[in-house]
């Protein structure tokens, strides 16, 4: 089998207990996997299954939410079109974030840069509809931002309250908030 294979439950480690929590064990366990198999598949160890799972998000932030705001039909229904994208990947609340968990302890120093991409491309696409559909750009990259505030902080706040209702409400009323200022001809 090949490393990819196991992206899906390192992903899963990795959000639930960051990566300082994930131990060997945790991953021989969810993987099925020895020691030695572990570091056949991945020799750099612990920091290369983050990369590989960050390559894969990266990958499916791709294919997710920016093809969804960079696709067909108009600005407003590909703001929407993203949102429900979002609410998938994230089971409308129900799974924490990778990227805040990696923001947190030892990985923070080692996956900054790959963090800040991934966010900046995020926000940056949002404003890029925003733009499109006659929002300055300042203003546009302002609420990109915000839209990607208000998803992380919901994501957070339904894991805390362990409610995904607030993470389904923002995600709801999202597309209008980004929205707001733009005439309606689009």
């Amino acid at each position: 089998m090949s490393k990819q294979t196991y992206v899906p439950f390192l992903l899963d480690l990795f959000r639930q207990f960051g990566y300082d929590g994930v131990t060997l064990s945790k991953i021989s366990q969810a993987t099925g996997l020895g020691k030695a198999s572990l570091y056949h598949h991945f020799p750099g160890g612990k920091d290369e299954m983050v990369e590989t799972v960050l390559a894969d998000l990266e990958q499916g932030l791709e294919q997710i939410t920016l093809e969804a705001v960079r696709g067909e039909g108009n600005a407003r229904k590909r703001l929407g079109r993203m949102c429900d994208r979002i609410a998938s990947v994230y089971q409308d609340g129900q799974k924490p974030c990778l990227l805040a968990a990696l923001l947190l302890g030892s990985a923070k120093d080692v996956f900054q840069d790959k963090v800040q991409l991934l966010l900046k491309s995020w926000i940056d696409a949002i404003a890029a509809v925003l733009v499109e559909a006659g929002m300055d750009s300042a203003i546009a990259q302002q609420r990109g931002e915000d839209g990607v505030i208000a998803i992380q902080g919901a994501l957070i706040l339904a894991q805390g309250l362990n409610d995904p209702a607030p993470f389904q409400r923002v995600l709801k009323q999202l597309p209008q908030k980004l929205w707001e200022g733009i005439a309606e001809r689009h």
